[in-house]
Order: structure tokens, then sequence, then C-alpha cells
């Protein structure tokens, strides 16, 4: 049991492409069930699960996924939301006052949300299914909500498209456990470390070719300049703020 574990953690790809199969009901619980095994704070399971599966509301929800083709493709859509609505509900109908509408509480349910996505990764491989993040959910929070009709304490933070993989990518690269990994304190990196933790990932075939594709002077660049930009990330984020506010997560402040 171990080793299969690892081999499925060790082998995750992430698939964008999809047989034109259906996912079994069984074996679409088994990834619901193993979602809702995962560990959760003070076990209040702080999230909720919509499954979409009809593929006039995999049309709907296509345009606030950037419109990625593995919305309609994949044969299960999970949209994974932080939820302190049932738990505020429950709370209010046994006479404990909930008081979940800050900040603190929005991280909370967030954690507990993106750990028991992962599970449902891990569940779904396992099982021979491949899956992909799409990391447009949090970006189009505002949408999602309007289109789920989501109430206050309730926001979307991923989505997983699920399906029987139709292509069979190669590995991608992970940085050496020395960029990641330190022991006892944190240990900040020198240039000549810098260097060499990016040297692999800098040097392959396919960040020269987008380098080259993009116009750039380096790998970094492709960051900063053309995926995760300043004004776009001042956009979502005043955005992701202002959902927060109407969703009842910033009390506090």
């Amino acid at each position: 049991m171990i080793m299969n574990t690892l081999a499925t953690i060790f082998n995750h790809k992430s698939i964008r492409k999809f047989k034109n199969l259906p996912v079994e009901d069984e074996i679409l619980n088994n990834i619901l069930h193993a979602a809702m095994r995962a560990p959760s704070t003070g076990n209040m399971q702080l999230y909720n699960i919509i499954v979409t599966r009809d593929i006039e509301n995999k049309r709907a929800i296509l345009p606030f996924h950037f419109n990625q083709k593995m919305i309609l493709d994949a044969p299960v859509v999970l949209t994974f939301n932080a939820d302190f609505n049932r738990f505020n509900l429950w709370c209010e109908q046994r006479n404990a006052k909930p008081c979940y509408d800050n900040f603190l509480s929005f991280i909370t349910a967030a954690i507990d949300t993106v750990i028991a996505a992962q599970n449902a990764v891990l569940a779904a491989e396992s099982q021979g299914l491949g899956s992909c993040y799409l990391g447009t959910t949090i970006y189009m929070a505002e949408e999602l909500i309007k289109f789920f009709e989501l109430p206050k304490g309730i926001i979307p933070i991923a989505t997983l498209a699920i399906g029987y993989p139709d292509e069979e990518p190669e590995l991608v690269d992970r940085l050496p456990i020395k960029g990641n990994v330190h022991f006892e304190k944190y240990s900040n990196y020198s240039k000549s470390e810098i260097d060499e933790i990016y040297s692999y990932k800098e040097n392959l075939e396919s960040s020269k070719k987008l380098i080259e594709e993009n116009k750039t002077e380096n790998l970094a660049q492709i960051f900063t300049e053309k995926r995760y930009t300043r004004e776009s990330n001042l956009l979502y984020s005043n955005k992701l703020l202002n959902i927060l506010k109407s969703q009842g997560f910033m009390n506090n402040f």
C-alpha cells in the first residue's frame, strides 16, 4: 500500500486531454469519499465540492476558466469551495453564536479545501484516471459564486478536471530537494545556491524553447513579464478582496 501510494505521487502528471468515456459512479464516489477523509481544522470540514457532469453546465462555466477545453472534454469537473456557511448554520441551530466572519476563518477554510482537493487527485490517479487543477477558479470566484448560487460564507478555491487520460505527457521537472527543504531553521540562499537550484530547470530544452517563444532573456522573466505580472496580480488581488468582503470574511478590517 505504501509503495502504491508513493508511485501515485511520484508519477503525477497533469492531464489536459481526456478520452470520451464516462467516470463510473463507484469510482467518482471513491474520489469524493477520499476527499472527505482529508485532515481538516477541528474536523470542521470547511469545504464543499460541486460535481459538474452536465455538458450545458460545463459550457456555462467554460468562460470562467478562460475557455480551457479540458472543461468540456473531462467527464467530471469538481469545484472545491471554502465553506463556512454550513458550519455557521449548524452553530446557529444549536444556540452557538458563530464568529467566523474574518480573514483567518477564510484562510482556515481555504487550507481545508486544498487538502481535500489533493486527496481527490490521489484517489483519481490511483484508480487509473487523470486530473488537472485549473488555477482560474480563484481569479473568477465572483462569476462562479453567481453561477453556483453560493451564499455568504463560501468562496471557490480550486477546480479539478477528471477523466481517463488521452495523452501521456512527460513528468514535469521539480527543483532539487535543497530548493524546498530546510532542516531545523530556514537557511537563506546565496547567489551561487540560487544558480545551482535553478540550473537544471533553466537548461531544459523546453525552457529554452519557452524563452525563444516569449522573446525574453531568461526563464524568470517569463513568470514576471508574461504569466504572473504585477498588473494581473493587482487586478485579481483587488477582485478577490472585494469577494471576501461581499461573502462575509472581512469583518475584522
